[in-house]
């Protein structure tokens, strides 16, 4: 400075200071003899060494270290000496290794100003360059915290990298796995560092999250070669990010995920977001399962007037997050979920039945596809199901009751039409019966409570024989405790049961509490199923099965009576010709009647009974084979055309039956009375009891 100010004529000097290296920093003379003659020999490794020395000795000269550096990089940089910066870049990595001292952050910022150089270059090499630097830096572990460093270009140039377009395909990879890289990188640098502006916040998320789904979507994954491809390398980058998500992060890294998936249409083919999903589910911390689980179900209530495709994409992904789900990972929301659930299976209903959103008869700009919208609705059931097998015993009990609470009831919503009403009760019980499979409980006062049977028996008793073949289902769900259920699936005459191994246990307590209080209700609902015109082969199967659960489940002396009784019954239901059954019922209901007292004598293991039984059955096999379920229940049943002539040998006589349990200590007097039910009011559809004649 003072040399400039002389005149030209005194200014001597000025030549001997521009050619005197020894005068230049000692720093700078150390960098400068790193570069060789010929950018090709590389780095004078020699000379490196002695750099480090001296940035470990000198650490306060770190920071003038790295300025140099960086200058002499923009330099080769604009001059396109590209051996330079290469040498420069290996150089800064070897000092960012070694050095972890205090003076550490002011050499960073001249590493990431070099770095940014780099990657703002539209030279491919250079880009890749500077971010394989930055993946190192980016594992380093500091001692000491930053205060002012921002990683916000290096997300918005990653994530362009991500996207890259390079006409070259081969190039086009390596950028895009280069961006890839150094996402992992912002992530793994930031995400636990308190002072860092937050990785997790929606102007981050929404940049980083769609870059590596556009990759996982977009490329292959590698069978044969040993390299990583871009799509495996995007999931496990994404499990990552994902695993490091804490609780209050879940919901940022998600919405993005949502977003793409409706901004690329990508719902409705189901595959790739079942796929986002799975890895999500998979890879974030298991108590944080619900709140993906919530996030879908708002995605879902937020795309209600969407086409059934999509809605029926997100139901999917939710079935699928269900299953991942590990026990009760639903959490508080339980009820939220099923009624959200129920609320769009209703909508979809109303769209299907009126071809139109906003619930006119004109059909809107929108056209609904009445095949899509059952497809949606068979996967609601379905995502419910699956939701309710995750659940404990107590939870899927309210669950059954929230559903039923949800059914309409005929009368108190006039303007619902008739086709919804009978089409919401049957996707109700058919959910009811996904909901108890698999349901295992000890105490049945507790699996069906009054406020759950009862309304479930008055629906066995509608019209429609679909919605009653499903409340039986569900009531022969809910009672088999020992898996005795499959060993009553046919309806046939055993000569000996015991090739069944039932399994039956001594009736407990509560048991015979439940029995005392629901016993006749459910002895009328199996009564008035076999009056039931509509009833068929499958149905009559369903009331054995319920017969045979009962007495192997629940049965002590008075049930045992009371099940005998309701057998001789249905005998003369099927002998009454004012009833107007067809022959079919008829043949049926006898036959039905027949199989379960060859069942239930043999239980009682009384020699007289089962004599009597096997007397009848003989004569009937030998006169009267459509008395018998062998030749009832099958495809194309031989009948006759009426049935007027059923009496004498060919029936199951009450007298007789009374005398010989009578002789072992069963209840005479109640034996002799007749089981018959009374009706209340007008409608036996609505109201009826049961009282003993």
């Amino acid at each position: 400075m003072f040399f400039s100010l002389l005149p030209p004529h005194l200014n001597f000097f000025s030549g001997v200071c521009g050619c005197c290296g020894a005068l230049r920093p000692r720093y700078k003379r150390l960098v400068d003899n790193i570069f060789p003659e010929d950018p090709e020999d590389g780095l004078v490794k020699a000379n490196m060494e002695k750099l480090t020395f001296y940035a470990l000795s000198a650490p306060e000269k770190l920071d003038r270290i790295g300025a140099y550096l960086s200058e002499r990089l923009s330099r080769d940089v604009a001059r396109h000496r590209y051996g330079y910066v290469c040498i420069a870049m290996e150089a800064l990595d070897q000092l960012l290794m070694a050095c972890h001292c205090q003076s550490i952050n002011l050499f960073v910022e001249s590493f990431l100003k070099m770095v940014r150089k780099l990657l703002e270059s539209d030279k491919p090499n250079l880009q890749i360059l500077g971010t394989n630097s930055f993946v190192k830096f980016a594992n380093i572990e500091e001692d000491t915290p930053s205060y002012h460093r921002s990683y916000d270009f290096f997300v918005s140039r990653f994530s362009e990298m991500c996207h890259s377009n390079f006409e070259d395909p081969d190039i086009r990879t390596k950028i895009r796995m280069a961006g890839i890289k150094g996402l992992q990188g912002v992530v793994r640098k930031t995400v636990n560092d308190e002072l860092q502006a937050n990785i997790w916040d929606p102007q981050h998320m929404d940049k980083i999250v769609p870059s590596l789904l556009f990759n996982l979507q977009s490329g292959e994954r590698s069978e044969r070669t040993k390299t990583e491809s871009p799509v495996e390398l995007t999931e496990r980058c994404f499990r990552e990010l994902l695993g490091r998500a804490a609780y209050g992060n879940i919901k940022n890294a998600v919405t993005p995920v949502l977003m793409h998936l409706d901004n690329h249409s990508l719902w409705e083919g189901k595959t790739f977001a079942v796929c986002c999903f799975k890895i999500i589910m998979y890879s974030i911390q298991s108590q944080h399962s619900h709140l993906v689980i919530q996030q879908l179900l708002g995605h879902l209530d937020a795309n209600s007037k969407s086409s059934a495709t999509v809605r029926a994409g997100i139901v999917e992904v939710l079935l699928e997050a269900a299953a991942i789900a590990a026990s009760g990972s639903v959490g508080p929301t339980v009820l939220e979920v099923f009624n959200t659930l129920l609320r769009q299976l209703r909508l979809s209903v109303d769209y299907e039945l009126t071809g139109s959103y906003d619930g006119s008869t004109n059909i809107g700009t929108k056209i609904i596809k009445a095949h899509e919208e059952r497809q949606l609705q068979e996967a609601v059931i379905r995502t419910i199901g699956s939701f309710a097998n995750t659940l404990p015993t107590y939870q899927r009990s309210e669950v059954m009751l929230f559903i039923m609470g949800k059914i309409p009831v005929p009368g108190v919503h006039p303007s619902l039409p008739a086709t919804a009403l009978s089409c919401s009760i049957l996707q109700s019980m058919v959910i009811c019966e996904h909901v108890t499979a698999g349901f295992q409980t000890t105490n049945m006062l507790t699996a069906l409570p009054s406020s759950f049977l009862e309304p479930l028996l008055s629906l066995s008793l509608t019209e429609d024989p679909e919605v009653r073949l499903l409340v039986l289902q569900i009531l022969l769900s809910l009672i088999d405790r020992h898996d005795n259920r499959p060993k009553f699936s046919n309806i046939s005459i055993i000569s000996d049961i015991s090739v069944l191994k039932l399994k039956v246990d001594k009736c407990s307590r509560q048991d015979n509490l439940f029995m005392k209080k629901h016993g006749q209700q459910l002895y009328r609902h199996i009564y008035l199923g076999c009056k039931e015109q509509s009833s068929g082969r499958q149905h009559y199967e369903a009331l054995f099965a319920l017969l045979g659960l009962l007495s192997v489940e629940l049965a002590n002396e008075e049930v045992v009576v009371d099940l005998i009784r309701l057998a001789l019954a249905l005998q003369d239901l099927a002998l009454s010709t004012d009833e107007a059954l067809p022959v079919y019922n008829r043949c049926a209901v006898h036959a039905l009647s027949a199989a379960y007292l060859n069942l239930i004598c043999q239980l009682t293991t009384v020699p007289a009974f089962c004599q009597h039984i096997h007397e009848v059955i003989e004569v009937r096999q030998k006169e009267s084979l459509y008395l018998l379920p062998e030749d009832v229940f099958v495809d194309n049943p031989k009948l006759p055309t009426s049935l007027e002539r059923v009496e004498g040998d060919k029936l199951f006589l009450q007298s007789k039956i009374t005398e010989v349990l009578g002789g072992s200590g069963y209840n005479t007097e109640r034996l002799a009375t007749p089981y018959v039910p009374q009706y209340i009011g007008n409608n036996p559809r609505q109201h009826f009891s049961s009282i003993i004649q």
